[in-house]
Parts: structure tokens; C-alpha cells; sequence
């Protein structure tokens, strides 16, 4: 009785472990299957890779100063008794702007010149008599150098008469006035500033590196936060011929018209040196490249091939995508599109969105990508 109970038991025992193994080994082999089965593909945005006429630049930042520009002050001290302009005047060269105070030395010239006439005289008359030896020679020197005297004193007061009135010294804008009628002004007050603003330089620096490629008459963009999306053009004028020792950078100037005036000395500006002999160059989306300490990659979409070198299609007959990742070299980069310099051929299609989701040889299904369409084309040969 005893055996037959344990027989029993040993026997559902048997039963369970089979039933577990079985359970197990079924298990196993739906995740085999699931595993085995393929992956779906993923939803990927492309683009082709397009040949351009490419220009290459060279980068700076710079500021504006007017063509001539400066602050106009007083030499001598004296009181204001008119002014011949107002605030952001348009001025003429010669324009009288300011007079002081002028009474004093009015009053002191016309002294001058009544002693200077006194002197003209008695050197005229002494003149006459030295030919006939009626005075010394020693008269005739002392009359000579009074009236020298007389005549140098009236030049000097006539001067300072001068420097009482301030007048434009070439055509422009007159800035904010900041005196009146009435003040005394010391010496070296700054009264306004007056700047031509027909023309202006833009001033920038380069690396030392760039001397060989920048030369005088060179195209120059240029661009300020003023006036966002708007480019203004500019010729290089001038390359200084010392590189800075602290900087190691060189000084460069370039000029630009300004008809509109819409351009201000001081502006902040970003610009771009454009270099000669513009290449046909391979671009990309930037979207489309991953930059990573190993080096700079992207995915191209290829045509997955069957052993015998034929390409496999889907149920519809469409050719099957895959994802291969390519290290690439890249160059300039440029509103929103990167030069391709090696690793890459013209009309290869390149994974430009969904990049994160792929792996090398990963299948792939093309959607159209939006935000392709609301950039901007790039641009061709400037």
C-alpha cells in the first residue's frame, strides 16, 4: 500500500516537472520566434545631398565709425551768445555753428590795427628818407621792426577772434546739443558731435592665419541686429601691416555706402569676408550630421542588397531601405547647411530627422519631414 502511494506521488511529481518544462520550453520559443521575426522599419525623414556653387567666407564680428567723425569743443573759454544749429541738423562745410563772446577782442583789434596803421606810415615815410640819408640806417631798422610787430600783433588777435566761432569743418550730421545761449564754456567743451554719415568703415579682426587669404577690394557682407535678414556690401580698404602682439590678430578695415543713413557709427556688426574662385561643393542639411568626440557621422538611406548583389523589395515592390552610417569630414556651415567634404557623393539621400531611433543596417521607411520645408533653400553662388 505504502509503494503504490508512492508511486502515486512520484508520478505527479513526474507530471508537474513536464509540465513546467514544457511551459518553459514554449516560452523560450516564442521569444525565440518573436526575436527572430523582423523588426518593423522606422519612420525616418531624408534629404538629398545637393552640389552647390559654394563661396567660402571668412567669419568676424566688427564695429562701425563714420568716414569723418568727430567731437566738436571750444580752444578757448568764453560765453555763448549764439547758436546757429539744433539737434540732428544736417550741416554744410564752413557753417558758422557757435559764436562766443567777442567783444574783448574786437575792441583789442581794432587797437591793433589803428597802432599797425601808425607804424605802416612812419616805415613808409622812413623809407624814403633813408635813401636820401636824412635818418640812420639804425632809425630806419627800429621803424621797420615796429612795424613788424604791430602787424604780427593784429595776425594773433585775429586768431583768437577766429577760434571764438566754431564752424563745420566738413559736411555731415550734428549730433545732440549740449549747451545754450548764455553759458560760459571752458576750454574743450564738448558742444555736440558731427558725424559723416555718407560713407562708413567697418574696423575687424582676423587671425593671423587669414593674411594670405584677404586682400584690398575684397567683398565684405555685413550685418547688425538692427536690421535683422538685411545685408549690406562692403569692399576691404584696408589691411594693417602690424599683427598685434597680445592678440596675434591683424586689423582690418573695409568701407561701405550708407545712401539710407540707416547704418550708425558704433554699431555692433557680424560679418563675412567673401574669399575668390567660389568651388562646387557637396551640402547637407545640418539636421542630418551627429558630431561626436569619435568623429562626425551621418545615416544614408541605401537599397538593401541580396546575396547575389540584387536589391530585395517589400510587398509593394518598393525597394527595402536601410540605415548606413557613414564618418564624414565636414567644412563650412552656412544657413542651415554643412559642406561635406569627404565621405559623401551628390544626391545620396540622408537621414535628416528620427536619427536617434536608428542603428547601422536598421530598415527604414521614408516620411516627408516638415521642418525641412519651413527652412531656407541654401543658398547659391553669391
Amino acid at each position: 500500500m505504502l509503494r503504490r502511494r508512492m508511486l502515486i506521488m512520484l508520478g505527479v511529481v513526474l507530471l508537474v516537472v513536464l509540465a513546467l518544462g514544457g511551459y518553459k520550453a514554449y516560452s523560450v520559443y516564442q521569444q525565440i520566434q518573436m526575436f527572430s521575426a523582423p523588426k518593423p522599419a522606422v519612420n525616418v525623414a531624408v534629404a538629398p545631398a545637393r552640389e552647390l556653387s559654394w563661396q567660402n567666407r571668412i567669419p568676424a564680428v566688427g564695429s562701425l565709425k563714420a568716414l569723418q567723425g568727430i567731437n566738436l569743443s571750444l580752444e578757448v573759454a568764453g560765453t555763448v551768445k549764439t547758436l546757429q544749429f539744433e539737434s540732428g541738423q544736417k550741416v554744410k562745410a564752413g557753417q558758422v555753428l557757435l559764436q562766443l563772446d567777442s567783444d574783448v577782442e574786437t575792441a583789442l583789434l581794432g587797437t591793433a590795427q589803428a597802432d599797425l596803421g601808425l607804424a605802416q606810415v612812419d616805415f613808409g615815410r622812413g623809407s624814403q628818407l633813408i635813401g636820401s640819408q636824412a635818418i640812420s640806417k639804425g632809425e630806419y631798422d627800429r621803424l621797420n621792426a615796429v612795424f613788424l610787430k604791430n602787424k604780427a600783433v593784429v595776425a594773433q588777435l585775429k586768431a583768437s577772434l577766429a577760434k571764438k566761432t566754431i564752424v563745420a569743418p566738413f559736411n555731415g550730421t550734428i549730433g545732440i546739443r549740449k549747451v545754450d545761449v548764455g553759458d560760459y564754456l571752458a576750454s574743450g567743451t564738448v558742444i555736440a558731435t558731427l558725424q559723416d554719415l555718407s560713407g562708413l568703415y567697418v574696423d575687424f579682426f582676423l587671425a593671423e592665419q587669414a593674411i594670405p587669404r584677404i586682400a584690398l577690394g575684397q567683398a565684405v557682407q555685413v550685418s547688425v541686429a538692427a536690421y535683422p535678414g538685411e545685408t549690406f556690401q562692403g569692399r576691404v580698404s584696408a589691411i594693417n601691416p602690424k599683427v598685434e602682439d597680445t592678440t596675434r590678430n591683424v586689423q582690418v578695415r573695409a568701407t561701405l555706402a550708407n545712401p539710407d543713413n540707416k547704418l550708425l557709427p558704433g554699431m555692433f556688426t557680424n560679418l563675412q569676408v567673401l574669399l575668390p574662385n567660389p568651388k562646387v561643393e557637396v551640402v547637407v542639411p545640418e539636421s542630418a550630421i551627429t558630431y561626436t568626440l569619435y568623429g562626425n557621422s551621418l545615416y544614408v538611406a541605401s537599397e538593401q542588397k541580396a546575396k547575389d548583389g540584387s536589391v530585395e523589395k517589400d510587398a509593394q515592390g518598393q525597394p527595402k531601405l536601410i540605415a548606413e552610417r557613414r564618418f564624414i569630414e565636414t567644412g563650412e556651415r552656412r544657413d542651415g547647411v554643412v559642406v561635406i567634404s569627404k565621405g559623401l557623393k551628390a544626391d545620396e539621400q540622408v537621414v535628416t530627422a528620427g536619427q536617434l531611433k536608428l542603428t547601422n543596417g536598421a530598415h527604414i521607411a521614408i516620411s516627408p519631414d516638415k521642418t525641412q520645408d519651413e527652412q531656407p533653400s541654401p543658398p547659391h553662388a553669391d
